[in-house]
């Protein structure tokens, strides 16, 4: 791991550290670390064909073959809403959803620091994500996750070999009980929701819409993204941000975070709603169920700092706009990945999204591991 390259630095406070596999939080404010390089330049790995500041050499890297997506446009329906609508296929990873890159980087980090075993809390896709990782990686996982997380996605967690823990109640309980569990085993708590080394890992998406897609017509003026513990979000633009450091974009596209009306704690955030952790309901989009995430005032800076903002969607939104992907651009996605796309329009309405602007929204996990719109 090239130590010399990077350090831990507080998303808040901005307190600098030095890294460690069991350093989650700043010790001033508690908040969330992040990875910071002393030298964009000098911290660059070769990854799928794109110079990338990683805090792993690529000798070093645990991986299943994640990355390298396909990105499509989506026709039928950039017409009807009059925008360059595009989606990039992140259910193609090896888990099938974007976990993938977060997962390769951070269990290789463990793996580089002599880790042997951890605890991970999830809603599903991650917990799958991260025991997958672990079992190449000869690594020992607990994933704790909701008892109400779909039967396919606690399966998945399972059949790769990781001791799984059903916990009742909402999703935050399974955070609490993953690090009842660390502390009390001596186990590293490898949380995708606060290592710095997972955002590192879902910063690839961001490098690859560079490369993919900045020389042509299709470079996105938006990016919507479903956002619950926000890697995506914070990755997404932690990559546009180095790349306008590193003067190869001009122009930061705007990044748009969607929530559900019963789980919204950023959206009221900064929209002063009467919504109370307490009150929650279930939701179906189990991927942004988390009313308490520990990076919530980071994602609403980043959200202010960066012109784009946060919307809200109901259950039959989501439900319909499952259905409209499946019938009229024949994608299977689960929920979660809905969410997102049924924000547009109402992004539209509000002008946040001009008619003729290019949109991206990634397809985050495929609907086979979801509960079924019919």
């Amino acid at each position: 791991m090239k130590k010399s390259n990077y350090c831990f630095k507080c998303s808040i406070c901005e307190l600098t550290t030095s890294p460690s596999s069991r350093a989650l939080n700043c010790p001033d404010c508690n908040a969330p670390f992040d990875v910071n390089y002393i030298s964009l330049e000098e911290s660059k790995v070769e990854h799928n064909s794109i110079e990338i500041p990683l805090p792993i050499n690529s000798d070093s890297l645990i991986s299943l073959g994640e990355g390298n997506t396909p990105t499509i446009k989506l026709h039928n329906l950039s017409d009807k809403l009059e925008i360059e609508l595009s989606t990039k296929l992140e259910y193609f990873n090896p888990t099938g959803s974007f976990k993938d890159r977060g997962s390769s980087i951070m269990i290789s980090c463990l793996k580089q620091s002599g880790i042997k075993e951890i605890s991970e809390d999830s809603s599903g896709n991650a917990g799958a994500s991260i025991s997958a990782y672990a079992s190449k990686a000869q690594i020992k996982s607990h994933i704790f996750a909701p008892s109400s997380a779909p039967s396919a996605k606690i399966n998945q967690i399972k059949v790769y070999g990781a001791n799984t823990y059903l916990i009742g109640g909402p999703r935050d309980q399974a955070t609490i009980e993953a690090k009842k569990f660390s502390e009390n085993h001596g186990v590293t708590y490898a949380s995708h929701n606060l290592s710095p080394y997972f955002i590192e890992g879902t910063k690839i998406f961001g490098y690859e819409i560079f490369r993919d897609l900045y020389d042509s017509r299709k470079f996105p003026e938006h990016i919507i993204l479903p956002v619950g513990n926000g890697s995506l979000f914070l990755g997404a633009l932690k990559s546009f941000h180095e790349l306008f450091l590193d003067n190869k974009i001009h122009k930061i596209p705007k990044i748009h975070a969607v929530q559900t009306e019963s789980i919204q704690p950023i959206f009221s955030t900064i929209f002063k709603t009467d919504w109370n952790p307490v009150n929650q309901t279930k939701t179906i989009a189990g991927g942004i169920a988390v009313a308490t995430p520990p990076r919530l005032n980071q994602m609403v800076k980043a959200i202010q700092q960066n012109n784009g903002t946060c919307e809200i969607v109901s259950e039959k939104e989501i439900i319909e706009w499952q259905l409209a992907l499946a019938n009229q651009e024949g994608l299977y996605i689960e929920p979660t990945s809905a969410a997102a796309f049924a924000s547009i329009k109402k992004l539209i309405k509000s002008k946040v999204i001009q008619k003729g602007e290019s949109v991206l929204i990634p397809s985050t996990g495929i609907g086979l591991k979801d509960t079924s719109p019919i």
